[in-house]
């Protein structure tokens, strides 16, 4: 076969799959239901062939929102200049939730999977895990240093908390609206924090 047509073709192939990989992240922003006939639509393309590029819904999703996760100084932002845990811990719960909610479609393909078939590669990405740690970052030189075990204990606990789960949870489950039930998983994960950090330890 000529190199030219060769060349070719892998472009053309390159071309498909980013158009698949482009259409997944479009449709990610939007809220709804990601699928994808759906995607494979949006590409211009068969789900097929859609399937050919990627095996499954939450491999291609988990590459098409890569470049979408925030990080904790996006998230921060508003409390930049404190130290105050406490209130560092309510701007990403409050943050990341928001950001879940307008790209709920996604995640929840994205939790499905994990629960189908956990340990898995195409793993979800774990963003509450950064928030946290950023958010918690003052207390490494304090209680990071003279309780670790509580620190560590106040991370994991918070991971239940500021989570897409408990959002979900709420929502679906106890019929909350979404500004309820981000109130609610906001009290949840400050009330934790202040009763696991001593007053001074963010000095």
């Amino acid at each position: 076969m000529p190199a030219q047509k060769t060349a070719g073709r892998v472009n053309q192939k390159l071309r498909t799959r980013n158009a698949i990989v482009r259409a997944a992240a479009e449709l990610s922003t939007t809220g709804r239901e990601v699928t994808m006939p759906e995607i494979a639509k949006a590409a211009l393309v068969s789900e097929a062939t859609a399937y050919r590029y990627f095996p499954d819904l939450a491999s291609l999703l988990s590459e098409a929102i890569a470049d979408q996760l925030p990080g904790p100084a996006e998230a921060l932002a508003p409390v930049a200049d404190s130290d105050d845990p406490v209130a560092r811990v309510a701007a990403v719960t409050e943050f990341l939730l928001r950001h879940v909610l307008s790209r709920q479609g996604a995640v929840r393909a994205l939790i499905a999977a994990t629960i189908t078939g956990p340990g898995t590669p195409h793993a979800r990405p774990g963003l509450r895990f950064g928030l946290i740690d950023g958010a918690l970052a003052p207390l490494d030189d304090t209680l990071g240093a003279t309780d670790p075990a509580t620190l560590a204990q106040l991370k994991r606990d918070l991971a239940v908390v500021v989570s897409a789960e408990a959002l979900f949870s709420l929502t679906d489950l106890q019929g909350l609206d979404p500004e309820e039930a981000i109130a609610s998983i906001v009290h949840t994960a400050t009330t934790l924090t202040r009763a696991a950090v001593p007053a001074n330890s963010s000095r």
